[in-house]
C-alpha cells in the first residue's frame, strides 16, 4: 500500500477491513494535445526538408568554390616559385579574390546557420593563403617605374574605351546616322519556352511601339511546323526566362496563320494569315481581328530559310512595314508602308533583292536591309534600300548566326537590337550605326 502515494487508506473499527480510495483525472482523452503534436511533427518535417534542400544547394556551390580555390592555390604556388616575375597588381588581384572566397564561405555559414569541419577547413586555408600572398609581396623586386608605365597604358585604354562607348551609345528613336556599321556577337538566351528543339518555327521579341505600362513586355510564338496558332506574352525579361506568361492568345479556327515573320507593334500582333494569304492584325487588348489582302503579293517566292513566308512584317523608327515579292517584280522584294489606322498600304517601293536568295530582311529608319548566307555560321547584310531616296546599294556587314538556319529576324527601335529565332533558340544582337 506504500506505493499508492496518491491514495487515501482508511481502516474499519475491527482492523480487519480496509478501504482504498484512488483519485484519477476526470478529463477525457487529450485529443487536442495529440493534434497539436501532429502539427508540430509536420512543421518539423517540412523544416528538415528545407534544410536538406539547402544542404544540397550549398553543397553544389561548395564544389564550385573548391574548384576555383584549387585554381587559386596553383597560382599562389607559382608565386612562391618565382615571386620576382609578378608585380603589385597581381598580388592585389589575388587578395581581392581571396576576400571574395572568404565572404562566400561566411555567406554559406550564415545561410546554413551553422558550421562544419569542411567549412572551417576551407576558411583556414583561405586565411593561410592570404598570409602567403602578403609574405610573397615583400619579396617583390619588380621595378616600380614599370608598374607606373603599365598603369598609364591601362588608363589610356580605359579612356579610349569610354570614348568608343560614347560613340556606340544608342540614340533611341533618332536616325542621325548613315546606316548599319556593324552587328555584335549574338546573345543566346535559352531554348524556347516549350524547352523543345522541335519547335523550329517561331519568333520572339518586344513590342516596337509599346503602350504605357507594357514597355517591358516580351512576346513569343513557336511551332513544330511553319504555322501560326498561338502567342504568349510575358510582363518582363525575367518572366520570359522563367517561362511564366501572363497572357496566352490562341488563334481561333479560320484565323490561323503561316510563316514566321510576325511582329508586335502598338499592342497588336501582325502576322500572315492563311487561305487566302493576307495581312492579319490581332489587337491584344480587345482581341479583335482585322484583315487586309495584298492581291499582288505572290505565294511563289519565300526566304531561303523560311517556307511559306510570303509577307514579312517589320517595324522601325518610321512606323510599320510589310515586304513581299510579286510576279511583276519577278521575285524581287517590294517594300510597302502600312497605314496603321486604316490597315492599308500607303506607298510601295521595288528593290533589287531577289527573295529566294535572301535569308531574311528587316527595316531600320525607313531602310530595308537584306541578308544572305555566307557559310554555316556566318550571315551577311549584303543589300540595303532607302525608301526616302529610292536608292539601293550593295554592302557587306557580317555577323554570326549561332546555327545555320533562322526563321525570324526583325529590328526593334526601342532598344536598337535585332531579334532572331534560330532553330528553337532566342538570340539577339546589338546594332551599331555609322554616325560620321
Amino acid at each position: 500500500m506504500e506505493d499508492w502515494e496518491s491514495g487515501n487508506v482508511t481502516t474499519s473499527g475491527g482492523g480487519q477491513d480496509c478501504v482504498c480510495s484512488v483519485f484519477l483525472p476526470d478529463g477525457t482523452f487529450p485529443a487536442d494535445r495529440v493534434q497539436h503534436m501532429q502539427q508540430v511533427t509536420t512543421d518539423l518535417r517540412l523544416e528538415v526538408e528545407i534544410h536538406m534542400n539547402k544542404l544540397v544547394h550549398y553543397g553544389g556551390k561548395l564544389d564550385i568554390f573548391l574548384g576555383e580555390l584549387m585554381e587559386l592555390t596553383v597560382r599562389v604556388a607559382m608565386l612562391e616559385s618565382s615571386p620576382d616575375n609578378y608585380i603589385k597588381l597581381d598580388f592585389e588581384l589575388l587578395r581581392i579574390e581571396l576576400r571574395e572566397f572568404e565572404a562566400l564561405v561566411s555567406q554559406l555559414r550564415d545561410s546554413l546557420n551553422s558550421s562544419s569541419p569542411m567549412l572551417d577547413s576551407l576558411y583556414t586555408e583561405i586565411h593561410n593563403m592570404t598570409l602567403i600572398v602578403n609574405q610573397l609581396e615583400t619579396f617583390d623586386k619588380s621595378n616600380l617605374e614599370v608598374i607606373r608605365i603599365e598603369f598609364a597604358k591601362l588608363q589610356k585604354k580605359l579612356q579610349e574605351c569610354q570614348k568608343e562607348q560614347e560613340l556606340i551609345k544608342p540614340d533611341i528613336g533618332n536616325c542621325n546616322h548613315t546606316g548599319i556599321l556593324s552587328v555584335s556577337k549574338p546573345t543566346i538566351i535559352q531554348l524556347n519556352a516549350h524547352l523543345n528543339p522541335g519547335y523550329q518555327y517561331g519568333g520572339w521579341g518586344k513590342d516596337s511601339k509599346p503602350v504605357r505600362g507594357y514597355e517591358s513586355m516580351y512576346w513569343y510564338g513557336a511551332y513544330s511546323s511553319p504555322s501560326v496558332y498561338e502567342f504568349y506574352l510575358y510582363s518582363n525579361y525575367d518572366k520570359l526566362i522563367q517561362r511564366s506568361s501572363f497572357t496566352h492568345h490562341g488563334l481561333p479556327q479560320g484565323y490561323e496563320g503561316v510563316g514566321n515573320n510576325y511582329v508586335v507593334h502598338g499592342n497588336a500582333i501582325y502576322y500572315q494569315a492563311a487561305n487566302p494569304v493576307r495581312m492579319s492584325k490581332l489587337n491584344l487588348t480587345s482581341s479583335v481581328y482585322s484583315h487586309r489582302q495584298i492581291t499582288k503579293a505572290s505565294d511563289r517566292f519565300t526566304y531561303t530559310y523560311s517556307p511559306n513566308q510570303y509577307l514579312d512584317f517589320s517595324a522601325d523608327e518610321k512606323g510599320l512595314w510589310v515586304m513581299y515579292a510579286t510576279k511583276e517584280t519577278k521575285g524581287k522584294i517590294a517594300v510597302a508602308k502600312i497605314d496603321e489606322k486604316s490597315f492599308g498600304i500607303e506607298d510601295e517601293w521595288t528593290t533589287r533583292a531577289f527573295k529566294p536568295q535572301v535569308g531574311n530582311a528587316f527595316m531600320v529608319c525607313g531602310v530595308m536591309y537584306a541578308t544572305r548566307p555566307r557559310d554555316l555560321n556566318t550571315e551577311e547584310i549584303y543589300y540595303s534600300y532607302d525608301t526616302k531616296t529610292g536608292e539601293g546599294r550593295y554592302m557587306s556587314v557580317l555577323f554570326q548566326k549561332f546555327q545555320e538556319k533562322f526563321v525570324n529576324l526583325h529590328y526593334n527601335p526601342t532598344d536598337q537590337r535585332l531579334y532572331m529565332y534560330n532553330n528553337g533558340y532566342y538570340a539577339s544582337y546589338n546594332v551599331r550605326f555609322n554616325k560620321e
